[in-house]
Formats: structure tokens, C-alpha cells, sequence
């Protein structure tokens, strides 16, 4: 359920309804807007009946939310959010952001020299995985804290927030100590403990979409972070599982322009993950861009060949200087 407040509703009588809705047992999250404050009905499983709520004083009228999701609908936030990472800006009407990097932090070189050269190239946020969710557990597993180090240290050396990914509840002191933006990997969206727990913490989280969630279910974890306080949260496609062996995903560019229309949440896209071959990371980006994405995460290393993961989907240096120019040139198109 959403309240929304009359025009010229005082701060009394916004209070004395959130007293009522928590009285009823549910949580009640004030919403400001531009010309009225909304306040939202969480934590009900069934219809509430609103004739009590509507004779409040200050009550302008009732809309009913039947989607799974509620903080996370236009219902309850019409207005666009817009995560803010320091100085950099995260959503609609802000230049798409660039989040580059290696998908594996390996030592001290490959980290900084490439964060020097997509920080050179354009790229607003560093990208590395210190902690790597793989699939067979033979396979290189990350450097831990160790990878943490160096890749924030790269960061603050080019001036660039940093994105990382947290694989448990146990690692999220560890990863908040280096990182500016915490990463829900697709395998961990619907990690609920560990959303609940990032829901608690002052940090902007980036949530990618697993590889076999619907719309709604991706939503629906969200839901999950913004329930637990944090609303700072910036969604990605990263492509989905089909029975379509030639890429590695299928990545689903419709999302994008669906989403904003579900969602006031920032999306970008992973054409890395997405399509798991470097010669389609820069026309599917660009795609994304197109249709409306609100920035791009790529991978990137100074020898793909010799990658210890996901080289075969890894931009080299000459490349993602092209991606650079070609996205510049297409962001100035839409402008």
C-alpha cells in the first residue's frame, strides 16, 4: 500500500500517520517527493483496509501495490533514483558511467596498469574481483584481502571508486574496509541473508541479475536491500541462461527499457558476462547505451590470453580504447 499525503500535509500529520501504519504491525517508509510525501506500506501479505487510513488528517488517497516488489515499483517512487558514488552520479538524466577492469585482481602491475589506462580512456569506476565465485573449484579463486589491497590502492592512485564483489556475510567487513561499491554476483542474487545484510550497510550496492531470474525475481531481490534500509542500489543485466550455446549468455537488451518502466532504479549492462567473447563486448555496450542502459561494466586485461578468468571475454588495452571512442561517440548522439 502507498499513502499518499495531500499537498499541503504538515510533518504532524505525515508523523501521525506512520505511528498508525506501525501501530498495525506493518513498517512505514516516508517518501518525499517534488510536490507531496508518500509514505509506503511494507511487511502486509494480504489486502489492508484503508477506510481508517483515508479519514486521517493530511491523507490525499490510497494506492493498492499488488506486485511482490514495493520499494522498488514507480508505484511507490515515481521519481528516478540516483545512486551517488562520491561525486559521481548513477541513473537517469547523468552520463553513462564506465566500470572497467580486470574480472580477477593478480597482482600488483596487471591491477594498476590497467587501471591507468581506463582511467586515461575515460572509464569512471574500477572493476576487479579479489574473491571469484567460479564454477569448478579447481579453478583460480581470487587473492582475498590481498586483491583487496590492490585494487584500492589502484583506485586511489587514479582517482577512481572502486567495485568489488562479496560472495558471504562473513566477507562483508573485509570487502567495506577497501571497497566504495559492494557487488551481488548473479550466483548470489538470491542470497537473501547476505541482501538482508547489505541492506544494513551505507554503501551503494550493485546487484547483477542471476543467470535464470525473471524480471520480477530480480526485483524482487532488490526489494530485499531497500527493505533493509539501503536504497542505494544500481541494478545489472549480465545476460541470462537459454538453450543458446554460441555465446556464453543471452543477454537481454529489452530488460533495460522494461525495467524503467517497473523501476526508479538505475540499470546498466555486462556485455562481458553477457556474451563471454571480446569481439561482441563493444556492439552489444553500444546496444545497451541505445536502449537506454545508465552505464556499462566491461572487463579488461593487459594480456587477455594469459588471464587467470574470463580472458576469453576480457578487452585488451587497443580495445577498449575503441570501445571508449565508439560509446563517446554514441552517448553524444542521444544527448
Amino acid at each position: 500500500m502507498l499513502i499518499v499525503m495531500q499537498k499541503q500535509s504538515s510533518s504532524k500529520e505525515v508523523d501521525q500517520v506512520v505511528g498508525i501504519v506501525e501501530n498495525l504491525g506493518f513498517q512505514a517508509k516516508v517518501i518525499p517527493g517534488a510536490e507531496r510525501v508518500a509514505i509506503g506500506v511494507v511487511g502486509n501479505q494480504d489486502y489492508v483496509e484503508d477506510a481508517a487510513i483515508l479519514r486521517l488528517p493530511g491523507v490525499s488517497h490510497v494506492i493498492h501495490v499488488t506486485k511482490p516488489y514495493k520499494l522498488v515499483s514507480r508505484d511507490f517512487s515515481p521519481e528516478n533514483t540516483v545512486v551517488t558514488i562520491g561525486e559521481l552520479k548513477v541513473g537517469e538524466g547523468c552520463p553513462p558511467v564506465i566500470m572497467a577492469g580486470p574480472c580477477s585482481v593478480e597482482s600488483e602491475e596487471q591491477v594498476f596498469s590497467t587501471a591507468e589506462v581506463v582511467k586515461k580512456a575515460g572509464a569512471h569506476i574500477l572493476r576487479g574481483g579479489a574473491f571469484k565465485p567460479r564454477t569448478g573449484p579447481h579453478n583460480f579463486q581470487g587473492l582475498g584481502e590481498e586483491g583487496l589491497k590492490m585494487l584500492s590502492a589502484a583506485g586511489k592512485a587514479n582517482n577512481m571508486p572502486v567495485v568489488t564483489e562479496v560472495m558471504r556475510i562473513g566477507q562483508l567487513d573485509l570487502v567495506c574496509k577497501y571497497a566504495d561499491i559492494l557487488q551481488i554476483g548473479a550466483r548470489n542474487m538470491q542470497n537473501f541473508d547476505l541482501l538482508k545484510e547489505v541492506g544494513k550497510i551505507d554503501r551503494p550496492v550493485l546487484l547483477k541479475r542471476g543467470m535464470c531470474a525473471t524480471i520480477d525475481e530480480f526485483l524482487a531481490a532488490a526489494e530485499y536491500i531497500l527493505v533493509a534500509g539501503n536504497s542505494r542500489v544500481i541494478l545489472c543485466e549480465r545476460g541470462i541462461r537459454t538453450f543458446e550455446t554460441a555465446t556464453r549468455n543471452t543477454m537481454d537488451l529489452a530488460v533495460v527499457p522494461l525495467i524503467k518502466e517497473k523501476s526508479h532504479l538505475p540499470i546498466i549492462v555486462d556485455p562481458s558476462h553477457a556474451t563471454g567473447k571480446s569481439s561482441l563486448v563493444m556492439p552489444m555496450a553500444t546496444a545497451g547505451i541505445v536502449v537506454g542502459a545508465h552505464g556499462v561494466m566491461v572487463e579488461v586485461h593487459p594480456q587477455p590470453e594469459c588471464a587467470l578468468s574470463d580472458g576469453i571475454q576480457s578487452l585488451d588495452f587497443p580495445g577498449f580504447n575503441q570501445l571508449m571512442e565508439q560509446l563517446t561517440y554514441y552517448i553524444q548522439l542521444k544527448r
